[in-house]
């Protein structure tokens, strides 16, 4: 079995919001087997750097066997030589062929992924209610008072959600998008953070977890006072606190605060996450699938974190695929805490974008049993999608 093509897909969702660009390939084969993969940068700049670098990486798989996965990663990484300087778009694009070869073996050998990496050890797991600040439902809104966070809170609890992410610091006291810059924050602001958080914990009580989520936008101080100020509020994890740029700042967040840490949405391979592993500044690390390497890699990352037991909860910000492959690897993985349902996925151009409609009950996840990742692109988004074809 050979590799004869590559297409690339950018999904047009024109209108669900201005910047959501998801980037997917599909690889085809001699067999008349194809697998899809995703490259991570949705959101944010840097899709199309991922579409020219899937141009070129395109050319150095076409011909290969896809059951060679490791041989064809390893390849990437010692014989491009910008995969030893990482990147995390460059990396999104070995992320997205190394998951579309897994999903081509997964079909190969008519089994789903999981298997083909040891098998599960759980065939459900808890999901969190991802970024409320921007709604729970159907279309998205930009929060602003504690009131307005309370209810998207309340609406998330009742549809049987155990856990939620919020992000208090991402919209402005009216109401608009637009996060502060990276410095100390003042007292008045920490007191309107704080208030949306409060009303999170009044609204859904004592036995939800929640997650506070940062987006990386506090300094090393903010981060210490802000943890202090919510510390009573029984925070489950705080996320991307500061820059992942500087683990040593990390470090310092760390040794002084009593909150778990986690980061790794923008890290790539074990080696972006060994300096924190090294030092155990966070409790929780989060590689995307996407971004991190793929599949492969995102293993080898978590084995290396259990070792510090350290948990995995992957970043899952992207189309259904993106939550397919990470479902596959949360079902093996012994160390998987929980998955990430990011409220884009709650949005119909999303939902209509995937083969297959898979969402959680009740807050839980049941593993797809397909063959591969048992997810594909459906017929509507690729005809929609603007398409370059690589052979």
């Amino acid at each position: 079995m050979k590799i004869i093509s590559v297409d690339i897909f950018q999904l047009q969702w024109f209108g669900l919001m201005p910047d959501w660009h998801p980037v997917v390939i599909r690889i085809n084969t001699d067999a008349g087997i194809s697998g899809f993969g995703e490259a991570g940068l949705a959101y944010g700049s840097g899709g199309l750097g991922a579409v020219g670098s899937l141009k070129d990486l395109a050319h150095r798989v076409i011909g290969q066997d896809p059951l060679r996965n490791e041989a064809i990663w390893n390849e990437l990484y010692q014989d491009t030589f910008w995969g030893k300087g990482g990147g995390v778009v460059f990396y999104s694009a070995v992320s997205a062929i190394d998951t579309a070869l897994w999903d081509i073996k997964g079909k190969y050998f008519h089994a789903p992924v999981y298997q083909l990496l040891g098998g599960q050890t759980q065939n459900r797991i808890r999901a969190y209610a991802s970024q409320i600040q921007f709604g729970w439902g159907k279309h998205v809104e930009f929060l602003a008072t504690p009131k307005d966070y309370a209810q998207a809170a309340e609406k998330a609890v009742q549809e049987g959600y155990t856990a939620l992410k919020v992000d208090p610091f991402m919209m402005q006291a009216d109401g608009t998008f637009g996060v502060h810059d990276q410095q100390l924050l003042t007292q008045a602001q920490i007191q309107m953070y704080y208030d949306r958080i409060a009303a999170v914990r009044q609204a859904v009580g004592e036995n939800v977890d929640i997650i506070l989520e940062c987006h990386a936008r506090l300094n090393v101080d903010s981060a210490i006072k802000f943890a202090a100020k919510v510390e009573p509020l029984s925070i489950y994890y705080m996320e991307e606190p500061n820059s992942p740029m500087n683990p040593q700042l990390t470090k310092e967040i760390r040794n002084n605060v009593s909150i778990p840490l986690a980061s790794g949405e923008r890290l790539v391979t074990r080696y972006g996450f060994k300096p924190f592993l090294d030092e155990r500044s966070l409790s929780v690390i989060q590689p995307d699938v996407g971004i991190c390497g793929g599949i492969t890699e995102a293993k080898k990352i978590s084995d290396l974190a259990a070792i510090d037991d350290v948990s995995i909860q992957f970043h899952v910000c992207g189309s259904p695929i993106a939550t397919a492959a990470a479902l596959q690897l949360e079902a093996v993985l012994p160390n998987t805490l929980i998955h990430e349902y990011h409220e884009i996925s709650l949005k119909q151009p999303n939902i209509d974008s995937g083969k297959y409609h898979v969402e959680p009950k009740n807050g839980w996840f049941t593993i797809p049993d397909r063959p591969g990742i048992g997810q594909e692109l459906s017929t509507q988004a690729m005809k929609e999608a603007i398409t370059e074809t690589i052979q």
